[in-house]
Parts: structure tokens; C-alpha cells; sequence
């Protein structure tokens, strides 16, 4: 019999977790309700014209595309006919080695850059033997085209460390067919890796697999996809909706996304978000409120460590213009980005490779590495923007927001200027936001930023302008865990159990337990005659704090035994008394 499993990157959520999650929500619902924002729920799926290109390469190679269900319609079978055609044709054939060609270089980067290119590393070992098994596969062929020519192991050798373009050209197809679908399907035995090293091949080849839909002729296969954030959704939605709206719209929204990204700590493949957007105006209010929001949710949450990090893309604009890069600008955001995961040597390596010079990457670090509080950096990047209107710009929106958070008297605690903060997603414009709980060890736990193009891609004629942020359930779940800084109560599901000790009393408690409903208290009855050892160990288990006790006595003289499970303490009280009792705690 087959082992039940979960998914990888999903977890299922038991009662005591989902009380604390709905704890969470709530709080934070509360506050997007405090500020005027109305709900909202769009489809878990979307077509996949709407989610590509809207988080730039590394957002889309993370999409989960959704294949086509079987015929069942005439267009399904003119689907069915088509593809039918174009794998005799080889126009798929064509497309899959081209696919497989990039994908390949780009493998033997990634390997080569993660350090496990190594001669005694089991992981290069294997790859190694893989690929010669793959090169011996293919030799009866490629003897055929190249009769002259001989292929030994140490030329093998040389081949993958020196000359990566021969394999991807020579192997392209069989690397799909063979490599992709080892790793992937995890036919090779996790004995011979790490599991971090496992599971990092694997997404490498799942990449490859989710690379070939992006290709128009392999649309058919795939032309829908789960959504990746609640952002882009609410943008089509704002397009496909806007006569019926009143501007600007406020809407937040609680749902699950899903990335196909490589599971580890405080990062899954189905988590939820809670967004807050504000669509139709380009009010800096929006971005002061933002803040205001995060510090509102945070103090609710009990959270009191965190940061609340700005930037805003037009100062990023402005280095770019200052290093001369203007033409540059998505991969200097890119690069920038991966600045907490790489460290600083990495992303000069990749900076250099996209055409970055010494004397551009040493302007570059001498701007993000400066030191100082809120007012030093601006006045340090002043004097950079001297010539960079973009930069200007920047500043400018900048100390605004600044400004509006005092004048909602408000104060700059928690909020820190980082100038390295880029936010990878590429359809921000403004003001950018991310937010990390101090002290333990989870990434970004919240972030946003204004995006003033964003519903143009869908409608060119409707460019309304937004800004939003988003909340990691989970992420603040597990931080919150770390913390422990959970309230007690908020996983008691119920306030109060009734307990009985017979029938008789058992019949007189449903009454009492019902009479505690009305009264707006979560009670239970134990439905079972038992001990009453038993049932107190079930109130315990719950977490119940009060145990209403019936017996004999109690029905004879109206005085019910209240429990407090936390104390221990037992009281005689009146069912009014203890009305009172479980309602102010």
C-alpha cells in the first residue's frame, strides 16, 4: 500500500494551529476594516495571460500551471488535432531542444555557482556519471553524424568543467528525457544527496518543465494557472469591474497563493496572504496609512521587535542613472535583490557578467553600504541625485511620507530607509515596502509597494494607479511560534464545558449549556456519560478555562461548581455569577 504523503511545500492544519491562524487573520482583518477596506475573493485559478509577465523571469519560472483537462468539448479536440499536428511537424521536437539548450546552460550555471562542482562531491560525482551514462546513450547517434570523432571518459570530464555548450547542444533532448524525468519523479535514490542538494536539483529540472508552456505552441497544453499572488488577480479584476466601482477602491483580501518554489524554512508552495490595496488615486496617504496599518496589525498581534523597510523604486532609478545603466535597470533590481540570500561578492559576480564594470559596482556598493539614520541617508543621497531627476523624484515621495506620518501624529519607530531594498516583482513604480520580525530566523514577513502601470497591462486604456502590502500568514505563524507570544485564549475554541455526572444531570446541562450560548458564550456539553476524570482531561486537552460541573447537589440548591481549569480554583456561584465570571475573562 502506497504511504500517504503530503504534497511537498503543504501542510495540513490541526484544530490548535487553525485557532491560531484565525487569531491572526482576524487581527488583521480588523484593522484593514479600521481603515475602510472592503473584502474581496477571486478565483483560485487564473489564465495564464493574466499571471506571466507580471513578475518579471524569476516570478514566472515559479508559476503552477494548470494542464488542460481531457476532451470533452470541440474545442478540446481541435486542441487534441493541433497538437497532434505539430509533433509530426517537429515544431514541438524543435521548441523542446531549444527549451532544454537554454535551460541546460543556465543548470550548469547554477551548479557551478551553488559551490557543488566538486571532484569528491558525491553530487558531482553523480552528475558526472549521469551525464557520461547519457553521453553513452547517445553515441551510437552522434557516431553516425560524427564518425571521426572519439569520446573517453577524461575528454567527458573536460567537456562539463570546460566546454558546457557542446553538452547543450549534443544532449539537449536526451537531458529532458532522461536527466528531467530522473530528478523530477524522483526515481534516483536520495542516498546519493543531501536533501537540500536533492531538492535543489529537483526544482532545477521542475524549472525546465514549467519553462516549456511559456512557448505560444504549448499553450494548448496548459492556458491556465494558480494564482501566484492576490495583487495581480485584483488588478484584473479592478479592469474587468470598473464601472461598478467607486474610486479609489479599497479592498483587501485573505486567500491562499501558490509558487512553485523549493521548500524550506518559513517558505512553502501554498501559503496565505492578506492584502490591502488602494486603487485609484496616487495620494502618498496611501503609503503613510500603510505603515500605519503594519504598526496597527504588529501591536494587535503582540508583535513589538520589527522594521518597517522603504525605499522607493525611483531612487533605484537614480543609481542606475548615475552608474549609467539606464538600459540595465531590470537586472541592477534583480541583482540588488538577492543581496540578504547572496552576499555581496555574489551579486558583484552576477552584476559583473551583465556588463557592470569595477569602477560602476564600486559606486554601486559605496551607495548601498552607507551608514547612517533616516536624515543622513537622504542628505547623502541628495548630493548623489544632483543630476538624476529619477532620484530626485525618489527623495522627494520619500520625506512626503515621512512628513504625512507626522501629521497623523504618528512617529518613525520601526520604520528604516533601506536603500538596498529592490523588491523583485516588476510591476512596482514607487514606493516600496518590507517588513522582518527581529530576532528569529524567518525572512520578509510583510511587503508592497505602488505600482502605477499595473491595470494598463490588461486594459491600455485604464492606468489607475495603486499601492498595496501584504501580510505572510505563515511566516507570521511561525515567528509567532518562535516568539511565543501566542495569547493563552487563542486556542480555546471553547470558553466553558459542560460537565455532568449522570443522566439527570446530564439532561439539566443541556439546558444550562444552551442558556450559555444565548449569552454569547462558546460552551459545550461532554456528550457521553463518563467519569468525571475524563471529562476534565478533555477540557484540559481543549484548553477550555472553565468547567461547569453538575451534579445532585447542584440541581437541588441552583449553585453551580465552577472549575477554573488554569488555577484549579472551584466556586459556588449562580448561573448569573458565572455569566459574569467567564465573560470578563
Amino acid at each position: 500500500m502506497e504511504k500517504v504523503s503530503l504534497p511537498k511545500g503543504t501542510r495540513d492544519f490541526g484544530p490548535t494551529q487553525m485557532a491560531k491562524r484565525q487569531f491572526i487573520i482576524e487581527s488583521i482583518k480588523s484593522v484593514f476594516q479600521n481603515y475602510g477596506f472592503q473584502p474581496l475573493e477571486t478565483p483560485a485559478m487564473e489564465n495564464l495571460s493574466t499571471l506571466t509577465g507580471k513578475y518579471g523571469d524569476e516570478g514566472d519560472k515559479l508559476l503552477f500551471k494548470i494542464l488542460n483537462s481531457g476532451p470533452g468539448s470541440i474545442d478540446d479536440f481541435k486542441s487534441l488535432f493541433k497538437l497532434k499536428e505539430m509533433v509530426n511537424q517537429g515544431s514541438i521536437k524543435s521548441h523542446l531542444k531549444n527549451i532544454i539548450v537554454d535551460f541546460f546552460e543556465n543548470f550548469y550555471d547554477k551548479i557551478k555557482n551553488q559551490n557543488l562542482i566538486q571532484t569528491t562531491d558525491s553530487s558531482y560525482l553523480l552528475y558526472r556519471d549521469t551525464i557520461i551514462s547519457e553521453l553513452i546513450l547517445f553515441k551510437e547517434i552522434y557516431f553516425k553524424k560524427y564518425p571521426n570523432e572519439q569520446v573517453g571518459y577524461l575528454q567527458v570530464k573536460d567537456l562539463i568543467q570546460n566546454d558546457r555548450s557542446f553538452i547543450a547542444e549534443k544532449l539537449g533532448e536526451t537531458l529532458f528525457k532522461s536527466l528531467g524525468k530522473t530528478f523530477f519523479t524522483e526515481n534516483i535514490e536520495k542516498k546519493y544527496f543531501d536533501s537540500e542538494n536533492f531538492d535543489f536539483f529537483k526544482e532545477i529540472f521542475r524549472d525546465a518543465s514549467n519553462d516549456i508552456s511559456n512557448y505560444p505552441e504549448i499553450s494548448i497544453i496548459s492556458e491556465k494557472g494558480l494564482r501566484y499572488d492576490l495583487t495581480v488577480p485584483f488588478a484584473r479584476y479592478v479592469v474587468m469591474n470598473r464601472h461598478e466601482i467607486a474610486f479609489p477602491f479599497k479592498r483587501y483580501q485573505i486567500q491562499p497563493v501558490w509558487r512553485a518554489d523549493r521548500p524550506q524554512k518559513g517558505r512553502y508552495r501554498e501559503f496565505y496572504q492578506c492584502d490591502a490595496d488602494v486603487v485609484g488615486t496616487d495620494s502618498l496617504v496611501c503609503e503613510a496609512e500603510i505603515i500605519l496599518m503594519i504598526k496597527d496589525a504588529f501591536k494587535a498581534l503582540g508583535i513589538k521587535d520589527y522594521s518597517v523597510k522603504i525605499n522607493h523604486r525611483a531612487i533605484l532609478s537614480g543609481l542606475a542613472q548615475i552608474l549609467k545603466a539606464e538600459g540595465n535597470e531590470s537586472a541592477l533590481f534583480v541583482a540588488i535583490d538577492k543581496l540578504d540570500k547572496l552576499g555581496e561578492e555574489k551579486v558583484k559576480e552576477e552584476l559583473a557578467l551583465k556588463g557592470f564594470d569595477e569602477s560602476s559596482l564600486s559606486l554601486l556598493f559605496d551607495i548601498l553600504n552607507f551608514k547612517g539614520n533616516t536624515k543622513q541617508k537622504i542628505d547623502f543621497l541628495t548630493q548623489k541625485f544632483m543630476n538624476s531627476e529619477k532620484g530626485k523624484k525618489g527623495l522627494s515621495d520619500f520625506t512626503e511620507v515621512l512628513a504625512l506620518l507626522k501629521k497623523f501624529g504618528a512617529n518613525e519607530d520601526h520604520v528604516e530607509f533601506d536603500i538596498s531594498l529592490a523588491r523583485g516583482l516588476s510591476y512596482y513604480t514607487g514606493c516600496i515596502f518590507e517588513v522582518k520580525i527581529n530576532k528569529v530566523g524567518i525572512g520578509s514577513v510583510s511587503g508592497g509597494g505602488r505600482y502605477d502601470n499595473l491595470t494598463a497591462v490588461f486594459d491600455s486604456k485604464e492606468k489607475s494607479s495603486g499601492v498595496g502590502f501584504s501580510f505572510g500568514i505563515d511566516r507570521i505563524y511561525d515567528a509567532m511560534e518562535e516568539l511565543q507570544i501566542f495569547p493563552e485564549n487563542a486556542t480555546a475554541s471553547s470558553m466553558a464545558l459542560v460537565a455532568h455526572l449522570d443522566e439527570e444531570s446530564f439532561t439539566y446541562g443541556l439546558k444550562i449549556v444552551q442558556s450559555l450560548r444565548e449569552n454569547g458564550i462558546a460552551s459545550e456539553i461532554y456528550p457521553d456519560q463518563t467519569k468525571i476524570k475524563k471529562q476534565l482531561e478533555y477540557a484540559d486537552k481543549k484548553k477550555i478555562p472553565f468547567v461547569i460541573v453538575i451534579g445532585s447537589e447542584e440541581m437541588k440548591t441552583g449553585l453551580l461548581t465552577l472549575k477554573k481549569m488554569q488555577s484549579g480554583e472551584q466556586l459556588k456561584l449562580s448561573f448569573q455569577e458565572i455569566i459574569s465570571n467567564v465573560s470578563i475573562r
